[in-house]
């Protein structure tokens, strides 16, 4: 890139223009500005110097990191339960989990329509009376109790095997708590 451009003809050179001798785009500049560019350039740390403390030999490693299981705005990690009220325990803690939702089954307009005009044209139309919608509304509430602090979560229901699938998100976090 410190070369000059060998393509350029008559007046118009395009690219960068840079005074030979300087690194191309992206190396390290060797003085940069402070709190600028690479890692530990110009900085007080070393290369050795690790940004997590390790742990004293003997002393139980946390299980942080990756989340475990999401249930609503309640994440369970490897040692503890992420709310927005505050970081609980995960050892001890107690579930619940209350369906507050319900479902109803109902002929749908557009069913009652053709068979009105499909009965006069033949009997079969009644047939279309037994085209059913089924509708699932409400929440199931998820709680959680750990530490003296407690905090609960609202999950919308999509349909009837959404208590399900919570519940089997909270089992699993249930056996993570006993251990």
């Amino acid at each position: 890139m410190s070369e000059p451009n060998p393509y350029a003809d008559g007046e118009y050179k395009w690219g960068p223009t840079q005074p030979p001798g300087t690194p191309a785009y992206g190396y390290p500049n060797p003085n940069p500005a402070p709190g600028y560019g690479y890692p530990n350039q110009g900085s007080q740390y070393s290369e050795t110097q690790s940004a997590l403390p390790i742990p004293a030999a003997g002393a139980p490693a946390s299980m942080g990191g990756a989340p475990l299981v999401s249930i609503g705005d309640i994440t369970v990690m490897g040692d503890s339960i992420v709310t927005p009220a505050g970081t609980l325990p995960l050892r001890g803690s107690v579930w619940n989990a209350t369906d507050m939702s319900h479902t109803e089954e109902k002929i749908p307009t557009h069913a009652i329509v053709l068979a009105i005009v499909f009965f006069l044209f033949c009997l079969l139309g009644l047939l279309f009376l037994l085209m059913k919608e089924k509708k699932t509304t409400g929440f199931i509430q998820v709680t959680v109790t750990s530490g003296g602090k407690h905090h609960s979560t609202m999950i919308p229901a999509h349909g009837p095997h959404t208590f399900q699938q919570v519940m089997g998100q909270i089992n699993y976090a249930r056996s993570l708590s006993s251990m």
